[in-house]
């Protein structure tokens, strides 16, 4: 029997578990204030997600280079401005480029930004002809119209739904987005991707603690917010990284590791992303690891049905956030991703937001579908499926004006 056919869905067979004390450090010490827990504990707990489940980078890029491809050119009717930039990266003599599409609002400056990796190429993202369509590798998808591993014009426009542009436009902020399969594509084959930039002589894998898919397309948006502080339209210090499914994933992986990115949603990221892994509810460990063996580092594969051994869960990952905003979002249909677990993460984590003064969750109960908790970590169920829809981006948005500095 494969380990996804072994889902649980009932909370009453849930295994009894210990969660780890974010604020308790290895050797004991009780955690009480700042400075503490930036100096020692969250470096143990950033250690572990390196080396353990997310992988490390090998070494530092070469270079890295931004190229204008589309000027700022006005774009939907008037509404928005758009870009569109090539970013290459060089290391060991070879080299890999992404392209990054941003709409600005009209006639605003410095303006804050979300930025999010998308699933089928920038195109797919607004019905707008000028947006250049991705040769990169692509999973296959028949409502949309791809075949082959093959993008082009039938999917223009095609995930439209998933990013409410005029949404975001008319709340006077800006949208920045980049297809994941040009960072890495989303198969079973790291030599064709980011990681290969980096490999020595014969080598085919990264090393057992070094990264996979999730880690190198974080390492993309970091490498888009190299160049988002270069960007005179854009205000550096109000980048919002987002991201849904496996990229909300790498969204929280990116900002846990970059301070830069000014606060982070995790829209349904599930199991590796904001849900208890020792809950074991869903997917679990051994699940996503037996059907995405190249999403995690080699060593994440020591905690398959052994939920036990792991030092620190996934409210921990989300306490690296601190203080930065912190927007958890779950789906009432989506029980794969553990709703619940992802709640409870993000009330876990709130005790470290605690030690800066500011409003994490602060009830054990989940809220009522369709009613955000909009603190400084934020979390909300919509009721439906495991999707974005208008009134995610809707309460984005909202707590975005809220939180982030004007």
């Amino acid at each position: 029997m494969s380990a996804q056919s072994k889902v649980n869905y009932e909370e009453s067979q849930i295994p009894d578990f210990e969660l780890c004390d974010p604020l308790v450090s290895l050797n004991g010490t009780a955690i009480k204030n700042r400075k503490q827990w930036e100096d020692l504990r969250r470096s143990e707990i950033l250690s572990f997600f390196e080396r353990e489940v997310y992988g490390k980078i090998p070494a530092a890029l070469d270079n890295i280079s931004f190229k204008l491809i589309e000027e700022k050119k006005p774009a939907l009717n008037g509404k928005a401005y758009r870009k569109q930039i090539e970013i290459r990266l060089q290391k060991n003599d070879k080299e890999l480029s992404f392209t990054v599409l941003i709409y600005l609002p009209q006639d605003q400056e410095k303006v804050p930004v979300f930025l999010g990796l998308n699933f089928h190429g920038n195109h797919t993202v607004m019905e707008d002809k000028k947006i250049l369509i991705s040769s990169a590798w692509s999973l296959n998808n028949q409502s949309l119209g791809i075949e082959n591993n093959t993008l082009d014009s039938k999917s223009r426009g095609g995930r439209a739904h998933r990013w409410s542009i005029d949404k975001i436009l008319a709340a006077g902020m800006g949208l920045a987005t980049i297809y994941y399969g040009e960072i890495d594509p989303d198969k079973n084959d790291l030599t064709d991707g980011l990681q290969a930039l980096f490999y020595q002589p014969n080598q085919k894998q990264p090393a057992s603690d070094e990264w996979g898919s999730i880690g190198a397309w974080a390492y993309g948006l970091s490498r888009a917010m190299d160049y988002l502080q270069t960007d005179e339209d854009v205000d550096p210090s109000r980048v919002i990284v987002f991201g849904h499914s496996r990229l909300g994933k790498a969204a929280l992986w990116a900002a846990a590791g970059d301070p830069r990115f000014a606060a982070v949603i995790s829209n349904n990221s599930g199991c590796g992303g904001a849900a208890l892994s020792k809950r074991r509810f869903g997917e679990t460990i051994a699940a996503i690891n037996t059907n995405f063996p190249y999403w995690f580092c080699e060593n994440y594969k020591q905690f398959n049905n052994a939920e036990d051994l792991l030092s620190f869960d996934q409210h921990c990952l989300l306490s690296l956030i601190a203080p930065r905003p912190l927007y958890v979002a779950s789906a009432s249909e989506d029980q794969w991703a553990d709703p619940k677990g992802e709640f409870l993460s993000a009330f876990y984590a709130s005790p470290v937001y605690k030690l800066y003064g500011l409003e994490g969750i602060t009830q054990k109960t989940p809220p009522n579908l369709n009613e955000p908790i909009q603190n400084v970590v934020a979390y909300h169920i919509r009721s439906g499926k495991h999707e974005v829809t208008d009134f995610d981006w809707e309460q984005y948005i909202r707590w975005a004006k809220k939180v982030l500095p004007y």
